[in-house]
């Protein structure tokens, strides 16, 4: 059975439609507004192998804030909603992703559980017309929307845009690993029964 979810989120800020299947082939169609941002999605669409539908409306006359956090939002229920009871999932994810100069930390625990660390530094404020101080902001909502224990380190690195996409896609990886099916598994992986 496949492990699909379709959100939608309407607020005074932003109109953000997502379908999102965690057993696609990396497919992806992404809308934002943003274009820096659609190629952040779009690679994490690719190297999670995730199929991932977005259209995004947001108050962009004002800033990307709303449209990105907004974003982060409903992937983070997607991913919650698509994962349904997590019955069979190793949970655990982590990844060390290296591009060019970059190199990257993500580790991540679907325990339902939300917590959000991040260690990285942006030494410009924008990459194109997407705010850097906004990658924070859209890893925290998708970790808290998701219930998940997410922590990314930056762990070298000068490129912004390197940086950027190696957050963007060591993250895909881990959480590719953590909601894996593993056959071992046969509820969930926690002693309390329950995740």
């Amino acid at each position: 059975m496949d492990r699909i979810a379709q959100i939608q989120r309407i607020t005074g800020e932003t109109k953000i439609i997502m379908h999102l299947n965690l057993d696609g082939s990396g497919k992806a169609s992404v809308e934002t507004g943003i274009g820096f941002f659609d190629h952040m999605l779009n690679s994490f669409a690719r190297h999670g192998f995730f199929d991932l539908d977005v259209k995004a409306e947001g108050d962009l006359y004002v800033d990307s804030h709303h449209t990105i956090e907004d974003t982060g939002i409903v992937l983070g229920n997607a991913i919650a909603k698509a994962l349904g009871d997590k019955s069979g999932i190793r949970r655990y994810g982590s990844f060390i992703l290296p591009m060019d100069e970059v190199l990257v930390l993500s580790a991540i625990d679907l325990s339902g559980r939300p917590y959000f660390v991040f260690d990285g530094q942006f030494t410009t404020d924008k990459v194109g017309d997407f705010d850097t101080e906004m990658v924070r902001e859209f890893f925290y909502a998708v970790s808290y929307s998701a219930g998940m224990n997410l922590h990314i380190k930056v762990l070298s690195g000068t490129n912004n845009h390197h940086i950027i996409e190696g957050i963007y896609k060591s993250f895909a990886k881990a959480l590719d690993v953590a909601v894996s099916k593993d056959d071992r598994i046969r509820d969930v992986l926690s002693t309390k029964g329950v995740l």
